[in-house]
């Protein structure tokens, strides 16, 4: 089954730069599509989280 993730990633002053959502098969392989996205973009020094269709949080970074 396949599910829709959702990623956003922050500026420093709190400005939303990327809000983003994905489809992956599980949680695994979103959080692995996620940190793609986020370093294609250069946001991986960035505010940013990513979480799953239950809220769950797969990746934050501060």
């Amino acid at each position: 089954m396949v599910n829709t993730y959702k990623l956003t990633a922050f500026e420093a002053n709190g400005e939303k730069i990327l809000d983003e959502a994905f489809q992956a098969e599980h949680d695994d392989a979103a959080k692995e599509l996620g940190e793609k996205l986020l370093s294609e973009k250069n946001l991986l020094d960035k505010t940013y989280r990513c979480t799953s269709p239950s809220g769950k949080l797969l990746l934050f970074h501060t």
